[in-house]
């Protein structure tokens, strides 16, 4: 027997589904001990506005960071949408990573929720009328999937 301590933080991968679901298991071999939830957004085509039809969270946020996992940041409504989610949950620290966004999802994420920091790999050009990113490739979801 040894008396140790965990050192870190407990955290806690929230994919937005589904596209978020890729970004899971590469998060997983850097942090094996992430919990890991999901919540199910999907944007009206319509409206563009976020409907929520999923939410699989624990009853408590008992974790230090909540990271909201979804490659694509396009208007922000969904990623608005979860950080929303979380922190009515209880979430104290949360953090964005994606991989594409268009400065308008930015925007928008920031004005909305200052206080959460967002990590990306690129940001593209701008939006279309229909709210996909240009260049952009795409739907993540789609392209994941095969259901494109």
């Amino acid at each position: 027997p040894i008396v140790g301590r965990q050192i870190g933080v407990q955290i806690g991968l929230v994919p937005i589904l589904r596209a978020g679901l890729g970004m899971v298991d590469p998060i997983i071999d850097l942090i094996p001990t992430a919990h890991v939830w999901h919540l199910g957004l999907y944007r009206d085509h319509a409206t563009l506005e976020p409907v929520t039809y999923y939410n699989k969270l624990p009853p408590e946020a008992e974790v230090d960071l909540c990271l909201v996992l979804d490659p694509m940041l396009a208007t922000g409504g969904s990623a608005i949408a979860a950080v929303d989610i979380l922190k009515r949950w209880g979430a104290q620290q949360i953090k964005f990573l994606g991989l594409i966004a268009a400065p308008e999802g930015v925007k928008a994420l920031s004005e909305a929720h200052p206080d959460v920091p967002i990590h990306l790999a690129a940001l593209d050009e701008r939006l279309n009328d229909k709210g996909y990113i240009l260049p952009g490739l795409g739907d993540a979801g789609d392209r994941q999937f095969g259901t494109g």
